[in-house]
């Protein structure tokens, strides 16, 4: 856990390094002062809110304790097996299937499942997704996860920023000649050192995850076989909604993506995870 806090206040460290070298870069040193304070409040808002601001980018509203309690008692039940709070369970409106878990902390979390895993998984198949969202949760993975989604999103809205920029003759320095450098680095670099973050935090996390929900439901083959369904499906019905910089929190990528993509993927390989998954013995 403690590895997560210092993690945590490296990533909202480079939010704020990153924040302030585009504030200069734009606006000199009163872009600088607007840039700390940007900054400072984002490091706040991704601490306190991050977890509120993915569940509201997907449209996540609280399961219906009548319609979804076959849910609600899957999260109970594993949640008792882990000895974690009852976290807070949300439904997103799509027919993709996946799932993720966000919150600062155990006592804060939620999970939230879209409509189509409920109808696509048999029992044993969303115990192991519940099992392996609530592992993240445990592992304290959500806060830092959540976190790094955030920033993702934001530098690649700084990134967006400079290609506008540059589309329109902007990136120019204070003596008034254009800084190209400048703005190929915001609009190229930035976005991969969010996948590089990214990359750092979450493949590692998704394997300690799936060997988790495993104990905890003492059977590996759901999660393996669950794996397996959604990464068929999010090929054929990506999710139409949402931000590409916050895959890493789902179990699976939601999105669909080309191959080159896929090197640079948040996730390990779904293959790799199904034969990990399959060599555990009980």
């Amino acid at each position: 856990m403690i590895g997560n806090y210092i993690k945590t206040a490296i990533l909202l460290g480079l939010l704020t390094a990153i924040l302030l070298w585009v504030g200069n870069f734009f606006g000199g040193s009163s872009g600088l002062v607007i840039a700390l304070i940007f900054s400072l409040l984002i490091n706040f808002g991704s601490y306190w809110f991050s977890d509120k601001i993915v569940l509201a980018m997907y449209r996540a509203v609280p399961a219906n304790k009548s319609k979804h309690s076959y849910l609600i008692e899957i999260v109970r039940e594993l949640s008792k097996k882990d000895d974690l709070p009852m976290p807070k369970v949300y439904i997103i409106p799509t027919e993709s299937s996946n799932a993720f878990a966000t919150g600062r902390n155990p006592k804060h979390a939620a999970v939230a499942c879209t409509e189509g895993i409920l109808k696509s998984l048999t029992k044993e198949e969303l115990r192991g997704v519940i099992a392996h969202e609530l592992t993240h949760v445990k592992n304290s993975d959500t806060l830092i996860m959540t976190i790094a989604a955030t920033i993702a999103g934001v530098i690649g809205y700084l990134a967006s920023m400079a290609r506008f920029a540059a589309m329109f003759g902007g990136g120019r320095d204070r003596e008034g000649s254009n800084n190209l450098i400048g703005v190929i680095v915001m609009a190229i670099v930035a976005p991969l050192m969010a996948m590089i973050i990214q990359l750092a935090i979450s493949r590692s996390r998704e394997y300690l995850a799936d060997e988790g929900a495993a104990k905890t439901v003492h059977d590996s083959k759901g999660l393996a076989s669950a794996l397996e369904k959604l990464e068929a499906e999010a090929k054929h019905k990506p999710l139409k909604f949402g931000n590409n910089a916050t895959s890493s929190i789902f179990i699976v990528n939601p999105f669909s993506a080309s191959a080159f993509a896929t090197l640079f993927s948040t996730h390990p390989s779904t293959k790799d995870r199904i034969a990990k998954l399959k060599s555990m013995k009980f």
